[in-house]
Order: structure tokens, then C-alpha cells, then sequence
């Protein structure tokens, strides 16, 4: 569900295998089968770079993308919302050489309603990591969670206080820092702050659809949800994720790696879904993972 919208129930969405897209201006929603595609010629960052300033000029929504350096591509995923129109639109601004389409199912939404459930608001999200500062004790969640709410609880009857949002940053990017309401409640750690790599297995925990694994896909991805939405410097995932696991935790063994940001699919056809790096949120504000 996108954070624009006033009701609690997150939407139903479905996920697809991603298709790989040949990008023309004649056909530009040919599919083509991911082997077919061929490494472009190669291009300096400045290149890629006015590629990737293209694609974010359009403002076509739905769509998410990053520079994959080894193929001089600039990689774009559009979803199910974006038509053939603005397919072409993309392709007749960012030029046919540098760039890559691919589609996938579903629509790119913030995934609101991770860990344990918290709500707020009247809606619900996830608790991603426990964090101290000066020996006061935070969790961090995804930051258009935050923007929702001022106080979390721990039941959906919203009668017991959690904690309340000190600060949320969303969109741009995707954080929000709560602090816990009582010094004696319960926050374990065990994680320790790490940056995430390309091919890394992962695994992500959310109060809809509990633990799911899968590998990270591509990093630093910008994403224009929906709405409209952008949010920079993500990290690009084949796990699944459905409404409600927004700000759970991204991570590797004990390594904290992202925080729920939004996606498309659901956890029985599975998809894209994006995080928000921990190390960013965490440094943000100043938090240590303990």
C-alpha cells in the first residue's frame, strides 16, 4: 500500500519472474529472455550517470534503477503499471544504447501494514533492529511507517505503548527512529551493522509473512513507487514481501543489513523487494546496533 493512501488494508498484489525487456522505440515491450541480452559498449560513470539522470527525468512512476557497471548498463525494472507509452518514453530519453529494461509483475509500493508487528496510527509495520544511543534504547523501522504514526503499540487494540517516533525521513530515503516508552521492555540485539553485497544470500522477517530468503540482486537502486515516491541507495532483493513487513529487518546471519522498504508481488509467486541499507539509517541518527 502506498503511504498516501487513508485506509489500513494494504493491497493485494501479485509477483512475477522478472522478463527481461529489449529496449526500442519501435518495440518497446518486446520480451527477451535475460541470455539474449548482450553487454553494451562500454561507457565511463559520467555516461552512465547522464543514462541514469534520463530515466529519473521522465517521471514515469513504478519503475526502479541502477548502474550495473559490468554489462555499461544502466538496469531499469518497470512494473505492471507502466505502459507501453512510458516504456518508450524512457527509451527515447535515456537512448537504446546504455540501457536496460526489465518488467516484473505487481506494482512498486511501500510495503506498510519485520519483525515483531507494531502498530500505529491505525495501521501496522514491523520492528527492524534495536539500537542504543548514550544508553537509551531505540528500534529503527522504515521511515513512511513513521511518517503515520506518533505512538506504537505492541496490539493491534493500540492499548499498549511500545514507543514513540523521535525522527522519520521518507521519502528520499527510508528510515524512522523510535524510542522505546519503558526502560524495562524487552529489546534484545545481536546484530552488528554490515553493508550488503551483490549475490549475498539474505534472509528478511516481517509481521505479515514471517522469515523468507533469497539474494541480493543489485545496490544503490533508486525506486519511484507508485505514488510517486523516490527513494535512493537501496538494495535491490528476489525476496519476498507483502504489506505489513515494512521497516522489518534485511539479514545475513547476524549481520543487520537493510530495513523493509516497499516492493511488488506476494510471498507465493515472490518478486522484488527493495531495503533501506541499516548503515545509513544507523548513522543517520547516531544509533549503534548492539
Amino acid at each position: 500500500m502506498r503511504t498516501t493512501r487513508t485506509t489500513p488494508t494494504p493491497p493485494s498484489r501479485t509477483r512475477g519472474r522478472l522478463l527481461a525487456v529489449t529496449v526500442a522505440l519501435a518495440a518497446a515491450t518486446a520480451l527477451a529472455a535475460p541470455s539474449a541480452i548482450a553487454a553494451a559498449p562500454a561507457a565511463d560513470a559520467g555516461t552512465l550517470a547522464q543514462v541514469s539522470n534520463a530515466v529519473e527525468q521522465t517521471g514515469v512512476n513504478g519503475i526502479a534503477w541502477h548502474t550495473d557497471q559490468a554489462t555499461g548498463q544502466v538496469v531499469v525494472t518497470a512494473d505492471s503499471s507502466v505502459s507501453p507509452a512510458a516504456l518508450a518514453k524512457l527509451g527515447k530519453a535515456a537512448g537504446t544504447q546504455h540501457l536496460r529494461i526489465e518488467r516484473t509483475a505487481g506494482t512498486f509500493n511501500p510495503l506498510l501494514s519485520a519483525g515483531a508487528a507494531i502498530y500505529g496510527g491505525g495501521y501496522r509495520c514491523s520492528l527492524g533492529f534495536n539500537v542504543v544511543k548514550g544508553g537509551v534504547y531505540y528500534f529503527l523501522t522504515a521511515g513512511h511507517c513513521g511518517n503515520l504514526a506518533g505512538t506504537w503499540y505492541s496490539n493491534s487494540g493500540q492499548t499498549t505503548t511500545v514507543g514513540t517516533t523521535v525522527s522519520s525521513n521518507f521519502p528520499g530515503t527510508d528510515y524512522a527512529l523510535v524510542k522505546y516508552s519503558s526502560a524495562s521492555a524487552s529489546h534484545p540485539g545481536g546484530y552488528s551493522a554490515a553493508s550488503a553485497y551483490v549475490g549475498e544470500s539474505v534472509k528478511r522477517t516481517g509481521s505479515t509473512t514471517g522469515t523468507h530468503g533469497g539474494t541480493v540482486t543489485a545496490l544503490n537502486t533508486t525506486v519511484r513507487y507508485s505514488d510517486g515516491s523516490t527513494v535512493r541507495g537501496l538494495i535491490q532483493t528476489n525476496v519476498c514481501a507483502e504489506g505489513g513487513d515494512s521497516g522489518g529487518p534485511l539479514y545475513d546471519g547476524t549481520k543487520a543489513l537493510g530495513l523493509t522498504s516497499g516492493g511488488s508481488g506476494n510471498c507465493t509467486t515472490g518478486g522484488t523487494t527493495f531495503f533501506q541499507p541499516v548503515t545509513a539509517a544507523a548513522a543517520a541518527y547516531g544509533v549503534s546496533l548492539y
